[in-house]
C-alpha cells in the first residue's frame, strides 16, 4: 500500500512535536481540559458529550504515541490516519465557531474563526512529518511503472 519513504530531521522533530502535543491533548481530554473539550462536541453527535470526548482523548493518545513510536510504511500510514483524524474532528470547530461557544481561551468569533484556519495545517504537518506527502506523490507515478 504505502511505500517506504526517509524523512528528514526536521521532519522527525516536527513528528515529534506533533505525537507530544496529541498525547498532551489527549491528557487533557481524560483530566483538566474535559468540560472544554466538550463545548467542541456538535450537537448532532448521537453520544453522551463526556463519553465522545473521553473516548476521543484515548484515541488522540494513540495517536500521538503512533507518531512517536512508528516506523517505514506505518508511519506514512499514520499521517494519513491522522490527517483523516483532524478532518473528522473539525465539524466541533465549526460548532465552536457558529454557535460562539467559549473555550480554550476562544472567546471572540474572531479567535474562533482563526482556530477553523489551524485544522488544515495540522492536517498538512501531520502528512508532511510523516512522509506521507512524499509516499502520496509517488503513488500515481508508482501505479503508472506497474501498468
Amino acid at each position: 500500500m504505502a511505500p517506504q519513504t526517509h524523512t528528514t530531521t526536521l521532519q522527525n522533530v516536527a513528528r515529534g512535536i506533533l505525537g507530544t502535543f496529541m498525547i498532551v491533548a489527549g491528557t487533557g481530554h481524560l483530566t483538566f481540559q474535559r468540560q472544554e473539550f466538550q463545548a467542541q462536541v456538535p450537537d448532532f453527535v448521537p453520544f453522551d458529550k463526556d463519553t465522545v470526548v473521553l473516548q476521543s482523548g484515548v484515541v488522540e493518545i494513540g495517536l500521538g504515541l503512533a507518531l512517536l513510536l512508528l516506523k517505514g510504511r506505518n508511519r506514512v500510514r499514520m499521517g494519513v490516519g491522522l490527517a483523516a483524524f483532524y478532518a473528522l474532528v473539525f465539524p466541533g470547530n465549526v460548532h465552536q465557531y457558529t454557535h460562539h461557544i467559549s473555550a480554550f481561551g476562544l472567546d471572540t468569533d474572531a479567535k474562533r474563526l482563526g482556530r477553523l484556519f489551524f485544522q488544515p495545517v495540522l492536517m498538512g504537518w501531520a502528512l508532511w512529518s510523516t512522509g506521507a506527502l512524499t509516499a502520496l506523490r509517488a503513488r500515481p507515478q508508482q501505479f503508472q511503472e506497474n501498468t
